[in-house]
């Protein structure tokens, strides 16, 4: 069985929150058998919410179509570390394995920070695969911060 990447799908919704303002993140879950369910892009300014991380946004998304609360067997592209709210609501919604780019030494909650799967309150830990087009997706955080002229840089 070969594996296939959705990450250049997540890239391109990074690329869509960056040309909307917001911080060039995005995700992309996928079905077993390789359907694409759902796919977001960063939206916390845009909705005012700060909880409108792409991953959350996707996972929304995907538990509407799908009529369940948890994905089982589904997988999750992104183009960054997600945060410690994210991977928390990875972990409730029983996401099997995680993809990601660019590591977040400042904010990540998977293998910085807290490490949310590792903690003994989670009970449900997937499978973690780091470094996936992490260039590409640093590079373009990098080059969305250093647009920014003040204001608030958070995720």
């Amino acid at each position: 069985m070969s594996f296939t990447s959705y990450m250049d799908l997540a890239l391109a919704e990074a690329r869509a929150a960056a040309l909307r303002g917001e911080v060039p993140v995005g995700a992309v879950i996928v079905a077993p058998g390789g359907r694409v369910v759902a796919r977001a892009g960063n939206r916390t300014r845009e909705l005012r919410d700060p909880t409108a991380h792409a991953e959350i946004l996707a996972l929304r998304a995907a538990c509407a179509a799908l009529g369940s609360e948890r994905l089982p067997g589904h997988d999750l592209y992104v183009t960054l570390e997600p945060c410690p709210m994210c991977a928390s609501a990875l972990a409730q919604a029983r996401i099997a394995r995680i993809y990601y780019g660019a590591a977040d030494p400042k904010s990540g909650g998977v293998a910085q920070g807290p490490r949310i799967f590792s903690h003994p309150q989670s009970h449900h830990v997937p499978e973690v695969y780091d470094d996936i087009a992490a260039r590409e997706s640093e590079e373009m955080l990098r080059a969305f911060f250093a647009g920014l002229r003040g204001g608030d840089a958070e995720k």
